[in-house]
């Protein structure tokens, strides 16, 4: 009976911080055609996601199934961690395995850590500077652990410009232009704008 109390509380109180995110989060973005971008703008956590987590609970309690009470009651913590854009830290992604899984994809040509955050993915062509390849390697990521915590930089090797050579970035579970929870934004581009615009100034001057 004891337990069966706990598990009503425990319930109780994972349908209130569940509603209270879902209303946060009903503002998220819309205008995306993108289904990949659609669903890094969705919030995991809705009223439906959180009744579905505990009716499983609540069933598993009726039963003595703690395993399974358990694994609900974590799958609803790790929806609203993701929500809250704060990464798993029981699930970290290993650094080599990372590079690893990265260097095989078409047109990549070295793979580095730049920080505890960022992974740097030099590419060998304009084709491959994109959001496109930023997606292929989170997808070779995720298998490895929780991507919240990688934001993926990609930088083209062969640029012959200072625009060519910036860097396309994105945190893997996010918008573009968002990052996770104390996740600072590291300056990628090859050239800062006062030094690129030195170097436009000095291309348009050979120009004439």
């Amino acid at each position: 009976m004891r337990n069966c109390n706990l598990i009503e509380l425990v319930t109780r109180v994972l349908i209130v911080l569940a509603l209270g995110w879902a209303v946060a989060g009903c503002q998220s973005q819309t205008n995306s055609a993108s289904a990949r971008e659609q669903a890094r703008q969705d919030q995991r956590v809705t009223p439906i996601s959180a009744a579905k987590h505990v009716a499983a609970a609540r069933a598993a309690a009726l039963t003595g199934d703690q395993k399974a009470v358990q694994q609900n009651v974590q799958s609803m913590a790790n929806d609203m961690l993701h929500d809250a854009h704060i990464p798993d830290a029981s699930r970290p992604i290993n650094r080599e395995a990372a590079r690893a899984a990265v260097q095989p994809l078409a047109g990549v040509r070295s793979v580095v850590w730049i920080d505890h955050d960022n992974l740097l993915v030099m590419v060998g062509g304009a084709q491959y500077r994109n959001m496109d390849m930023v997606d292929r390697a989170c997808d070779a990521l995720a298998p490895l652990g929780d991507t919240m915590g990688v934001v993926v930089n990609v930088q083209d090797v062969t640029a012959t410009t200072s625009q060519g050579a910036d860097a396309v970035s994105r945190n893997c579970q996010l918008p573009q232009g968002q990052r996770a929870f104390m996740q600072r934004r590291r300056q990628i581009d090859a050239l800062d704008p006062a030094t690129r615009r030195v170097f436009e100034a000095q291309q348009s001057s050979s120009a004439h």
